[in-house]
C-alpha cells in the first residue's frame, strides 16, 4: 500500500506519512501565508488516493480546488512543475479528487443537520456559553424530556420544554432540585440569538448520517469539505459542530486498534477555536476523545497557525508534525518558536530554532513517525506539488458537483416530524380547551341553580296566596256556621252540665 509522500528534506531524505500510524494524529502549523492550506489539499490527496475518506473545514474557500484537476494554463504551472521535479515526483500528473460539498446554512452545500438532543446539554451549553447554573437547568431540560419522551429535535422543541419546565417548577423541584426562572429565561434569550446566527439550519431533521461521510468512489476516499468561509464568523458553532462531528465518530465506529490504514481522516481548520475560551470540562472531553478516537481508526489533524494555540494535553496525543514558518518579533512569538522547536526530535544538521523563522513558503520541518511508532529526526522539507489545482473552485463548478451528487435528494429537503414542540403545544392547546369547557359548564350549572332558586320562590308566593284564601274562606263559613248553631250547641252542652 502506498504511503503519503510529502517531500524531500535538506539532507535528501524523502518525508513519508506511514498509513499505518497516521491513526497516532496530527498537526500542520504556521503563520498565514506560509503554505498551511496546499499541505492540507497534500495530505487530503495522498488519504483520497489510499482510499481513506476525508472530512475537512473550508475556512478561506481555498480547498475547494481540490475538486477540479490541475492544468498547464494555472498562472503557477511552471512552478509546480519544478517544484515536482526537485523533489523527485515523477511522473507528475495533475488530477481531481472525488468532492461532496456540505455547508451548515445549505448555500454552497448541501445541508448537515443534527438534532438537539443528539448535540446534547454540554456541547449545546458550550455553544451558548452559559454558566454553571444555567447548564444545570439545561441538563433538567433534558432530562425531562427525555423522561416524557419528547423528541428534542430543533431549538422550537428546546424552548418549549424550557417554559414547561418553568411552568412546573415547584413540582419539577422536588425531582431535579431548584429551577431558577433567572435561568431559564437566560437560556430562552441566549436561544433566540442562536436562531439569528443561523443555528435553526443546522437543528433539524433528516440528520447526518455518519456512512455519508466515508463514502469510496472509485477506490478513492471521498473528500467532504465543509464550507465555514461565513460559519467561521460564528466561532462557536463552528467549533460545537467539529466536535460533536468527532464526537459522533468515536461513539459510532468499532475498535479497531492500528489499522493499515484510517477509516478516515479529520482535518480541523482553524483549531484554536476549539479550546478559546473551553471550560475545563469541555477541553477534558476533547483531550479524550482525541486519545480514544485513534483506536477507531481516525486520523485526527489540526491545523492552526500556532502549536501553542493546542492543548499540551492533547499535543500529547499527536505524533505527526509539520511546522511551516513562524515569525518572531515579539517576546511571545519568540518564546512560541522556542517552544515548536523544543517538540521536534533535532537533527544535527541544522539548529531547529532558527531554522522555524526562516522556512519559505511551501517548506516546512517535517517530522513523521516511524514503523515502530517513534518520531523521526526533523527535516527541512520542500513540500510536493498537489495534483488538483491550487485555488478556489469557482460557483458554476462547485454547482454542478452539487447538482449531480447523490446525498441532494437526501439532505437538501429538511422534514419536521412531531416532536416536543408539537407536543407541548397539543398538550396546551387541550389544557386550554378543557378549562374553557370547565368555565363554561361551571357558568351554566350555575344558571340552572339560579333559575331552579328563582322558580321555588314564585312557586311558594303562589301557595302561600292560595293558602291565605282557602283560610278565609275557612273562616267566613265558620263565623256562618257559628251562627246558626252556636246557640243550640251551647245549650245543649250545658244542659248536660245541669242535669248532672
Amino acid at each position: 500500500m502506498a504511503d503519503v509522500f510529502l517531500g524531500k528534506d535538506s539532507g535528501g531524505n524523502d518525508q513519508t506519512l506511514l498509513l499505518n500510524r497516521a491513526n497516532r494524529h496530527g498537526l500542520v502549523a504556521g503563520a498565514t501565508g506560509t503554505g498551511k492550506t496546499v499541505t492540507l489539499q497534500i495530505l487530503a490527496e495522498g488519504f483520497s488516493k489510499a482510499g481513506v475518506p476525508v472530512f475537512a473545514a473550508d475556512v478561506k474557500g481555498d480547498l475547494s480546488g481540490i475538486s477540479q484537476s490541475g492544468d498547464a494554463s494555472h498562472p503557477l504551472h511552471n512552478k509546480l512543475i519544478g517544484r515536482a521535479a526537485a523533489v523527485g515526483l515523477s511522473p507528475y500528473d495533475y488530477s481531481a479528487m472525488p468532492v461532496t460539498f456540505w455547508d451548515l446554512h445549505g448555500k454552497k452545500g448541501h445541508p448537515i443537520r443534527a438534532t438537539v438532543s443528539e448535540m446534547g446539554p454540554m456541547l449545546l451549553s458550550r455553544l451558548m456559553d452559559l454558566t454553571d447554573a444555567q447548564e444545570g437547568v439545561m441538563t433538567i431540560a433534558f432530562d425531562v424530556a427525555e423522561n416524557h419522551e419528547w423528541p428534542l429535535i430543533d431549538l422550537r422543541d428546546l424552548k418549549a420544554t424550557l417554559i414547561f419546565i418553568a411552568e412546573n417548577a415547584k413540582d419539577l423541584s422536588l425531582e431535579y432540585g431548584h429551577i431558577a426562572s433567572v435561568s431559564v429565561s437566560a437560556i430562552i434569550r441566549d436561544l433566540l440569538v442562536l436562531e439569528r446566527a443561523g443555528a435553526d439550519d443546522f437543528f433539524a431533521e433528516p440528520v447526518l448520517e455518519l456512512s455519508d461521510l466515508m463514502r469510496v468512489q472509485d477506490g478513492r476516499g471521498m473528500v467532504n469539505i465543509l464550507a465555514a468561509d461565513d460559519l467561521i464568523n460564528s466561532p462557536r458553532l463552528y467549533s460545537t459542530f467539529l466536535l460533536w462531528l468527532m464526537s459522533e465518530l468515536f461513539e459510532a465506529l468499532p475498535e479497531v486498534g492500528d489499522p493499515e490504514k484510517p477509516v478516515m481522516a479529520f482535518f480541523f481548520d482553524e483549531a484554536h477555536l476549539l479550546f478559546d475560551g473551553a471550560p475545563k470540562a469541555l477541553i477534558e472531553k476533547i483531550t479524550q476523545v482525541s486519545r480514544l478516537i485513534r483506536s477507531k481508526g481516525v486520523s485526527l489533524w489540526f491545523v492552526t497557525q500556532n502549536p501553542a494555540d493546542i492543548p499540551d494535553d492533547v499535543l500529547g496525543q499527536i505524533g505527526n508534525r509539520i511546522q511551516h514558518a513562524l515569525r518572531g518579533y515579539t517576546p511571545k512569538e519568540q518564546k512560541a518558536i522556542r517552544a515548536s522547536a523544543g517538540s521536534f526530535r533535532p537533527n544535527p544538521a541544522f539548529k531547529t530554532v532558527d531554522v522555524i523563522s526562516q522556512l519559505g513558503v511551501g517548506e516546512a520541518l517535517v517530522s513523521m513517525l516511524d514503523s515502530k511508532g517513534r518520531p523521526k529526526i526533523v527535516g527541512q522539507t520542500m513540500m510536493r506539488p498537489p495534483a488538483s489545482r491550487i485555488g478556489p473552485a469557482d460557483d458554476a463548478e462547485r454547482a454542478a458537483l452539487i447538482t449531480t451528487s447523490p446525498m441532494g435528494v437526501k439532505y437538501n429537503e429538511s422534514v419536521d416530524n412531531k416532536s416536543a414542540y408539537e407536543i407541548l403545544t397539543a398538550k396546551r392547546s387541550a389544557a386550554k380547551d378543557a378549562a374553557k369547557n370547565a368555565e363554561s359548564s361551571e357558568k351554566k350549572s350555575t344558571a340552572k341553580k339560579k333559575t331552579r332558586t328563582r322558580g321555588r320562590k314564585r312557586q311558594g308566593a303562589i301557595e302561600a296566596g292560595m293558602k291565605a284564601g282557602a283560610r278565609s274562606i275557612a273562616s267566613q263559613i265558620g263565623r256562618q256556621i257559628a251562627g246558626r248553631h252556636g246557640a243550640a250547641i251551647a245549650r245543649g252542652i250545658l244542659g248536660g252540665f245541669m242535669r248532672r
